[in-house]
């Protein structure tokens, strides 16, 4: 890894780059609720979408997303994934509430947008479990699918980002594989912004709570597990996370 791999993932979080790298949070926020939701409510409306394509259209869309913007922001687009980034002492706890409102804002601007085209069509896109699928069991499978997806966003990702092509692969693969086959049953939403924007626009919160502590029960266990596999972070990790630390080229 040269010097300038090593600065990228911290350049960032620059105070001078904080609202660029909020736009770029709100702005991919919108973009995956947008397709995520987005395909839902067009499958209802014109049976044209298969369940298959529209699980595997948020990984792709994830995919993209790290690739245009991963360095901008480091492409969280997730609130779980930024709490996980948080608590692993790569991302500083005071950008949190920042990158959080700024992924809401996103996720709610694309909720409304599909609701003024479609109306409330399918459920607004909204992640909805199975019927009759037990509220335990829900919690569940979106606790163990978030917490495979903080793992792969963990052990891919460049610092306290979604930075280069393996992270952008195996991030947007993991999205498409969970959905293949969790989505008839929970929607394998693994975003809280995911479901609670949908959730916002149709005015039904039943389930909202359920998937939206799961995210973050994930994110929690996946730092266990990132512990457990690499060690405790550097004593010098949040400082590295601001860029507060520069290592010079030899």
């Amino acid at each position: 890894m040269n010097n300038k791999e090593k600065k990228e993932p911290a350049d960032f979080l620059r105070a001078s780059n904080k609202w660029r790298a909020l736009f770029a949070e709100m702005w991919g926020t919108f973009l995956l609720v947008l397709v995520g939701a987005g395909a839902a409510t067009v499958a209802a409306m014109t049976g044209e979408i298969s369940k298959g394509m529209e699980v595997v259209a948020p990984g792709l869309a994830v995919m993209a997303i790290i690739y245009f913007m991963g360095a901008v922001s480091g492409a969280h687009i997730n609130p779980a994934v930024t709490f996980a980034f948080a608590l692993r002492r790569h991302f500083p706890w005071k950008w949190v509430p920042l990158y959080i409102a700024a992924q809401i804002v996103g996720g709610l601007l694309a909720a409304f947008f599909l609701k003024a085209m479609f109306g409330n069509i399918g459920h607004s896109g909204a992640t909805l479990p199975y019927p009759g699928f037990q509220t335990w069991k829900l919690f569940i499978i979106e606790t163990v699918l978030t917490t495979g997806l903080v793992n792969t966003i963990l052990g891919t990702a460049s610092g306290p980002g979604n930075v280069g092509n393996n992270g952008a692969i195996a991030i947007g693969g993991y999205i498409a594989l969970s959905g293949l086959w969790a989505g008839p049953v929970t929607g394998a939403s693994m975003n809280a912004v995911r479901t609670l924007a949908p959730d916002v626009a149709r005015s039904d919160f039943h389930t909202t709570w359920i998937y939206v502590l799961a995210t973050f029960t994930g994110a929690i266990i996946a730092v266990g597990f990132e512990w457990i596999l690499k060690g405790k972070p550097s004593k010098h990790a949040d400082k590295e996370a601001q860029g507060m630390l520069r290592k010079e080229a030899p």
